[in-house]
C-alpha cells in the first residue's frame, strides 16, 4: 500500500485533479444530482490513476469500481454493462490482481510488463468475437437500452480487460475505445435522464486517464527492457 501511494507523481496528481474537476463540474452542473454517479466516477479515476503507475491497488480499485456502475447501469436499464460488470470485468480483474500481485517488476511494487505475443492475440480476438456474438443475442432477448452501442462496449470491454491479464500497455488503448463508446452510451441515457450526466463526464475523465496511463506504460515499458 505504502509503495502504491509513493509511486504517485505531480504529473499524477494533475491529471487526477483534473478528472475530479471534471466530475465535480457535472455534479453540480446535474439537475437532478445523481450522486451515486458522482461516487462511482470518483473511484473510477482514482482507480486508473494507480493503473497507469502498474499498481496492483488499482486493479482492486476497479473491482469496487465494476461493482458501482453495474448497479449504476442497471438502474439505467444498460443491461450489458451490468452483464460486462458481473460476468467479465468482476472476473477479469479478479484475475489480473493475482497475475500482477505474481509478476512485480524488482521491488518497485510495480507490474512487470509483457511483451505481446502473436498467439496472445490468436487466442484474445477470436474470444472476444465469441463473448461479443453471445452477449448480443442475451441483450436482444432482456431488452437492453440503446443495444448497438452496448455491444461495442462488451467487444472493447473484454479486449481491454484481456490485455490488462496479459500485462500489456495496449490494454489502455483497449480502454481508451471502450471510453470512447461508453460516453456515446451516456450521453444517449442523458438526453432523458439528466442525473447520468455525471456518467458521460466520469467517462470523459477515464478517456483522459488511460490515454495517460498509455503513455506511462510505454515509458516504463522501455526503462524495463533498458533496466
Amino acid at each position: 500500500m505504502k509503495k502504491a501511494f509513493s509511486s504517485i507523481g505531480r504529473t499524477d496528481i494533475i491529471v487526477w485533479c483534473i478528472s475530479v474537476l471534471l466530475i465535480v463540474i457535472s455534479y453540480f452542473l446535474s439537475p437532478d444530482r445523481g450522486l451515486m454517479n458522482s461516487i462511482t466516477s470518483l473511484l473510477g479515476v482514482t482507480a486508473i490513476i494507480f493503473v497507469a503507475r502498474g499498481q496492483v491497488l488499482g486493479q482492486v480499485l476497479l473491482a469496487s469500481f465494476a461493482v458501482l456502475y453495474g448497479i449504476v447501469s442497471y438502474f439505467q436499464s444498460y443491461y450489458g454493462e451490468t452483464a460486462i460488470c458481473i460476468f467479465l470485468s468482476l472476473p477479469l480483474a479478479a484475475f489480473a490482481i493475482i497475475t500482477w500481485y505474481k509478476n512485480p517488476y524488482e521491488d518497485s511494487g510495480e507490474v512487470s510488463i509483457r511483451r505481446l505475443k502473436g498467439r496472445d492475440m490468436l487466442l484474445l480476438l477470436p474470444l472476444t468475437v465469441i463473448v461479443t456474438v453471445l452477449m448480443y443475442f442475451l441483450l436482444s432477448y432482456i431488452g437492453t437500452a440503446n443495444i448497438v452501442w452496448s455491444t461495442f462496449s462488451i467487444a472493447t470491454s473484454f479486449l481491454a480487460a484481456g490485455l490488462t491479464v496479459l500485462r500489456s500497455p495496449y490494454f489502455a488503448l483497449g480502454y481508451v475505445f471502450n471510453d470512447i463508446v461508453l460516453i456515446v452510451l451516456w450521453i444517449t441515457a442523458a438526453l432523458s435522464d439528466p442525473s447520468a450526466v455525471s456518467m458521460v463526464f466520469c467517462f470523459l475523465g477515464f478517456l483522459l486517464n488511460d490515454s495517460y496511463s498509455f503513455v506511462c506504460w510505454r515509458i516504463r515499458e522501455k526503462k524495463q527492457k533498458t533496466a
